[in-house]
């Protein structure tokens, strides 16, 4: 190449001197702006509007459809309703969360459902541990006379139908109570104020959504951010949420139709134990139900000790691959400018 050929080097000269540094931004890009997107906080503002409009045209269309005015909250549950109710309220909330991810240049599987890992061993252990739980709560009220298992209340194929439709039941509620706050809201929270901030932020939210229900109490309340808690950990042990999908739906299906015990307050139709409660409430848990009490808050600790001892190390979360820097926002540059292998500038 001869010397007429040669690119000449980009080097600046005294008549035309290094370009100042970029003004700073604005304040009000500031403050709707992070170095390299929308931030946290705006976020999960733009999301918990889009599923709220969402929901309430859903519940709007349904009632439209259906033409029958709203009614009172059944005093008990029951699995055709609970189903169906949650069902669709998983599905807009996959769609919002879809949309959201299209609009952030993200994939659904980085708000802790991956789909590769749906139904394998994670989920099957959360839910032994969640029946056990469960198991080994009841059991001590039992071996101190405070709980008594009672007499099946089905027989037959009754068992079996009532164990599928609730274990169905269970594992929709599980799916969408754990992605609600534990998914795209975790997820991005997390990104703009840190992991436990999040975590705390969000199971205060996971207890007040609970502080409608029939017999639910303070201490009930604190019980249920406990285990929310619990719930967070096991995401940032595991990297997903299907850990604690499975626990969710086995403690729900243990103590709702194993045992028959009320589930936050609310008895379930259809269940197998006629058991009841003799003791204190603080006990028993009282109208709550197990849930409410006061031995849970151990058992909590306890699950934290042994999930830490049997997931010894933590898995990478949020991914890797779903959080943006300035310095990735690079690479198509560099691309663009990288100098050809043999050629020399």
């Amino acid at each position: 190449m001869s010397e007429m050929d040669q690119i000449p080097e980009l080097v600046p000269s005294p008549e035309q001197p290094l370009p100042l540094n970029p003004a700073p931004p604005s304040v009000l890009r500031r403050i709707f702006l992070n170095d390299v997107e929308l931030r946290a906080g705006w976020r999960f503002f733009i999301f918990l509007v889009i599923l709220l409009v969402v929901s309430f045209g859903a519940n709007v269309a349904l009632r439209h459809v259906l033409k029958a005015p709203p009614k009172n909250q059944p005093l008990d549950l029951r699995p055709g309703p609970v189903l169906a109710g949650d069902s669709l309220s998983f599905a807009l909330l996959l769609g919002v969360t879809a949309i959201m991810a299209r609009l952030e240049k993200r994939k659904l599987r980085h708000y802790g459902l991956p789909l590769k890992q749906a139904f394998r061993g994670n989920f099957w252990m959360g839910s032994l541990w969640g029946f056990g739980a469960i198991s080994v709560l009841l059991l001590t009220l039992r071996a101190d006379r405070n709980f008594y298992y009672g007499a099946p209340e089905l027989r037959g194929w009754s068992i079996i139908h009532f164990a599928l439709l609730w274990a169905i039941t269970f594992l929709i509620v599980g799916l969408f109570e754990e992605f609600l706050l534990r998914g795209y809201a975790q997820f991005t929270l997390t990104t703009g104020m840190g992991f436990w901030p999040a975590a705390l932020l969000l199971s205060l939210l996971f207890a007040f959504l609970h502080w409608g229900n029939p017999g639910e109490t303070s201490f009930g309340l604190f019980q249920i951010v406990l285990i929310a808690l619990f719930f967070c950990f096991t995401l940032w042990r595991t990297g997903t949420l299907w850990f604690a999908v499975g626990f969710h739906a086995a403690w729900d299906w243990g103590q709702s139709f194993f045992y028959g015990t009320p589930d936050s307050g609310i008895p379930a139709r259809g269940h197998l134990l006629h058991s009841s409660f003799a003791g204190p409430h603080w006990l028993t848990g009282g109208s709550v139900g197990p849930e409410g009490s006061i031995l849970v808050t151990p058992l909590i600790l306890l699950l934290f000790v042994l999930f830490y001892m049997a997931f010894p190390k933590q898995a990478e979360y949020p991914d890797p691959e779903a959080i943006k820097s300035a310095q990735s926002l690079l690479v198509p540059a560099q691309r663009v400018f990288a100098v050809p292998p043999g050629e020399n500038f």
